[in-house]
């Protein structure tokens, strides 16, 4: 349902959505009882001319038997959704898969900057790309980020790749993901961090290898360009 509005950007996407669909369904069915019941009651136990209202305690057999039920069904569902919920959570949070590249991903208020490895594939050396609001991914290529926080409390949310994680100042966090789609699409800022919060967003551009190669090659022109003339 939730791919419906949103695609699925990342490998676990899928996964995610999985997990939000089974809490949809199944509390949409409980509601769906409840609301059978309590009509149910209301036009069955209401007064009528010569009848006074039924009044149930819930200490009768019948409605005790009934209630037993419901509480083992919603039970056995909590069950169910903790067990995709943890896997989910294992797939996203506990295993890390070995990295193609490592991106390196900087919360500031209020933007986003971004340190790509250049063509020697490595951070922290003289060809990196360097960006601000802008993250240039290539599409089925397991990335690895590096999160960090230059000052509070941020989130790193890209909606599309159904993510999202909090910078910490003062820590770095990896994570992972994996592009399948191509495209333009958003990053947020998920927590409130400051007067500029609603104004901290930036793009993820999902590129094919030869935009990516592109891209990369006049970036990193222009980077060391920048570095002679220094």
């Amino acid at each position: 349902m939730v791919e419906m509005f949103l695609p699925q950007g990342s490998t676990y996407a899928g996964q995610i959505d999985g997990v939000i669909n089974l809490v949809t369904l199944l509390v949409g069915f409980w509601f769906t009882v409840a609301q059978v019941v309590f009509f149910w009651l209301i036009f069955t136990q209401r007064a009528k001319p010569g009848v006074h209202a039924g009044y149930v305690t819930g200490e009768e057999e019948f409605p005790k038997k009934y209630i037993g039920w419901a509480h083992w069904g919603v039970l056995a569902c909590d069950v169910l959704i903790l067990v995709f919920a943890v896997q989910a959570w294992y797939s996203v949070k506990q295993d890390l898969p070995p990295a193609e590249q490592t991106v390196r991903v900087i919360g500031q208020q209020w933007a986003w900057t971004f340190q790509h490895p250049g063509p020697d594939g490595q951070l922290d050396t003289d060809d990196d790309i360097t960006t601000v609001d802008e993250l240039h991914l290539q599409k089925d290529v397991l990335y690895h980020y590096q999160l960090e926080s230059r000052d509070v409390l941020h989130s790193f949310s890209v909606p599309v790749f159904r993510l999202k994680q909090d910078a910490v100042p003062g820590r770095t966090i990896t994570g992972w993901f994996k592009p399948i789609i191509t495209g333009e699409h958003d990053i947020q800022c998920a927590e409130i961090c400051g007067i500029g919060h609603g104004i901290m967003g930036a793009k993820v551009f999902l590129e094919t290898p030869e935009q990516h190669a592109a891209w990369m090659q006049q970036n990193t022109t222009t980077s060391l360009a920048a570095a002679d003339l220094r």
